[in-house]
């Protein structure tokens, strides 16, 4: 049970089974790589296994009694739950383990703000730790609770708790004005985006699935990537070129995990949008992780949760070059419409079929037309120029301009394109 290795903090990573949950999936692998992400040095697992949950602990007090000596007899520095613990759970089990303990959220926070570059991303993590931490502040004050009289103890009229609480609450309002700003500069972008009917691809899925790799595959770009979670937080987009399809918009998004804080879902939903107003979704898939199909649903829910799941979407499942006799293929739904592909985004297998399925599910969604204006019809000429739906023009030998068309249908029905191509014949 025990495991020794060199590295950052000593933990032991306790799990908690409740047999009320027929449906449950617990993945200590998971957890132990998300600890080790965050710098940490496993030294044990602790499985528990229970009706309920109780109230004090969360595990029964056997067990705490149990972790409590295998603390002792190992050093252990901190306690990780892969589980949601109340404040008081958490002070509970400080007071009993002596030692630090966070439950699951509070892991994927820390690794969250390790991993922000960005302003915006530094924003959105600050923000989800606020809101996290809003709940355990007096964990740090418990000294402070209630003021106290007497000569020379009488305080300035509130005690340091709940002046914590007001510039804690004051902060989290100076972040989300902040937010606010930057999801209008997200809007404007997207909008100057359609305007120049430039339709968007956004890679979605698991975290450490692939995703920039494939992204960097696609755009030529050089993302960051690591064989670890949470790599990506950051979202980046880059233009690509496809045949018949023309410039599309690539965008690389942060990766889904099981029980994904609701704080950070929040917090990043200015960046999440980007999905949720995508033409297609690239779900990226581990082909060769047993567990994908419970990965594919956790990505699902948060999909639906920000209101993404009916955006169309094409499963890509990566890796295919660690399965053996595996090769790379396309398959279609019963409409003809390709939903699969299997690849490798570090070998290159299979890139040509994404991108023949990227150019099938787009171009049914273009519409291409070919106009002729004559010499007196600059407006209308200089219209489709700013609409960046120009492929292009020829000019005759009698001054007509004959441009080719390539306009998105839902820009075609929105702009009354019809109209105007009618008036133009």
């Amino acid at each position: 049970m025990i495991e020794q290795s060199e590295g950052g903090e000593r933990v032991v990573l306790v799990h908690l089974l409740l047999q009320t949950k027929a449906n449950q999936t617990p993945d200590a692998e998971e957890f132990r790589e998300l600890a080790i992400s965050a710098g940490a040095t496993v030294v044990g697992n602790i499985t528990s296994c229970r009706q309920t949950l109780d109230a004090k602990y969360c595990i029964g007090s056997g067990k705490v009694e149990e972790i409590k000596a295998f603390i002792s007899a190992t050093k252990t520095d901190l306690v990780l739950f892969d589980h949601v613990l109340t404040p008081s759970q958490e002070r509970n089990l400080e007071c009993a383990f002596e030692c630090r303990v966070l439950d699951r959220t509070g892991l994927i926070l820390d690794i969250f703000a390790k991993r922000a570059r960005t302003y915006e991303g530094k924003l959105q993590v600050e923000l989800a730790q606020l809101k996290h931490h809003a709940t355990r502040l007096i964990r740090g004050w418990t000294h402070l609770e209630r003021q106290k009289g007497g000569i020379g103890l009488r305080g300035p009229g509130e005690t340091q708790l709940e002046v914590d609480r007001r510039l804690l609450r004051a902060r989290i309002k100076h972040i989300q004005a902040r937010l606010e700003k930057v999801r209008g500069q997200r809007e404007q972008g997207r909008l100057a985006r359609q305007k120049a009917s430039l339709p968007t691809v956004s890679l979605v899925g698991y975290t450490n699935a692939g995703k920039s790799t494939l992204f960097n595959v696609l755009s030529g770009a050089d993302v960051y990537v690591a064989n670890q979670l949470f790599a990506t937080l950051d979202p980046t987009l880059r233009t690509i070129e496809l045949p018949s399809v023309g410039k599309v918009i690539l965008a690389d998004t942060v990766g889904f995990i099981r029980e994904l804080p609701h704080n950070l879902v929040e917090a990043f939903r200015a960046t999440l949008e980007e999905t949720k107003e995508a033409d297609l979704l690239l779900h990226v898939i581990d082909s060769q992780d047993e567990g994908r199909e419970a990965r594919v649903q956790q990505v699902e829910a948060v999909l639906a949760e920000i209101g993404a799941l009916a955006v169309p979407c094409i499963e890509v499942y990566n890796k295919i070059d660690l399965i053996p006799d595996k090769e790379p293929h396309l398959s279609c739904d019963e409409a003809g419409n390709p939903d699969r592909v299997f690849i490798s985004a570090k070998s290159g297998l299979g890139i040509n079929l994404l991108k023949e399925a990227i150019v099938n599910r787009l171009g049914k969604d273009l519409i291409h037309r070919e106009v002729c204006l004559s010499s007196n019809q600059f407006k209308e000429r200089a219209l489709l120029y700013e609409m960046g739906v120009v492929e292009r023009e020829e000019v005759g030998d009698d001054g007509q301009v004959w441009l080719n068309i390539r306009v998105p249908r839902l820009i075609w029905e929105q702009r009354g394109l019809e109209a105007m191509f009618t008036a133009l014949k």
